[in-house]
């Protein structure tokens, strides 16, 4: 697989959401002029993903808990942010409400600059199938099917035609070392195995940003290296944005960034 190819010709949809002035996100969204691997970014090359004054909070019987409360986090493309923070402290929320699947209770997320409350459910999903892909701690693969129609199956809900669906996850699945098990269903794959076919799965469509919630967490030490080996790959050859949120601070030392949750607030780690 090409490193420098293969993710760039893929075509984009050209079916999103209109990107009218008034939706877009203001032009100052970082509070400095560097990223996270130490090289400044010119003025107007602005976060593929903001999220600005994020609020959530739930109702627990009479009470009231809240989770944000204004959260912020701007990420780049081809930047790598480790999300680090104990059980409850609302990692999994800002994940949600930053992939779309949660609306915030108050501020904004902001898609490669768009304004995304306003939207209709409709484009909002389209936004999910086709900006952002997401790995969870469990693979959820489709038992069923083989490791290269899990990886065709979203293409083709895209609107690929199946031999194109095809070739992408063929080259895919190589890139992640699985060229001899492309036939083999979830059952027949180690845990790693399984983690790889979910990755491919998830940049099948060529997404902008890539949401990972736990990735290893079921894996032991050894095959947790190579499936975070596999998504640093990935980020790199495709200049993906991704938050991985993470327990494993030797993986999240090795990202461009890493960033904690305190009192409901994005806090950046030294």
């Amino acid at each position: 697989m090409n490193d420098t190819t293969t993710f760039a010709d893929m075509p984009r949809s050209g079916t999103g959401p209109p990107q009218h002035a008034a939706s877009r996100a203001p032009a100052a969204m970082s509070p400095d002029a560097q990223g996270g691997d130490g090289t400044a970014r010119p003025q107007d090359d602005g976060p593929v993903l903001f999220l600005s004054g994020i609020e959530r909070r739930y109702r627990q019987g009479e009470a009231v808990l809240e989770i944000l409360k204004g959260a912020e986090l701007a990420v780049w493309p081809g930047q790598s942010v480790a999300l680090v923070a104990p059980s409850g402290a609302g990692k999994s929320t800002l994940m949600h409400v930053a992939g779309l699947l949660e609306y915030p209770d108050g501020g904004e997320v902001y898609i490669d600059g768009v304004a995304t409350s306003t939207l209709s459910d409709m484009h909002r999903t389209r936004l999910r199938r086709t900006e952002l892909g997401f790995v969870y701690q469990f693979h959820h693969l489709l038992p069923e099917f083989s490791a290269i129609e899990n990886v065709i199956l979203p293409q083709m809900i895209r609107g690929l035609s199946r031999r194109e669906a095809m070739g992408r996850g063929t080259e895919l699945l190589n890139y992640l070392g699985l060229k001899d098990r492309l036939t083999h269903r979830p059952a027949e794959l180690s845990g790693g195995e399984q983690q790889r076919v979910a990755i491919a799965r998830a940049v099948a469509n060529a997404p902008r940003i890539l949401l990972a919630d736990e990735p290893t967490g079921n894996l032991d030490p050894r095959t947790s290296e190579r499936v975070f080996n596999a998504l640093t790959q990935l980020v790199r050859a495709s200049g993906l944005a991704m938050v991985c949120a993470t327990h494993n601070m030797d993986i999240a030392a090795r990202m461009n960034r890493r960033v904690t949750l305190r009192d409901g607030l994005v806090v950046e780690l030294e």
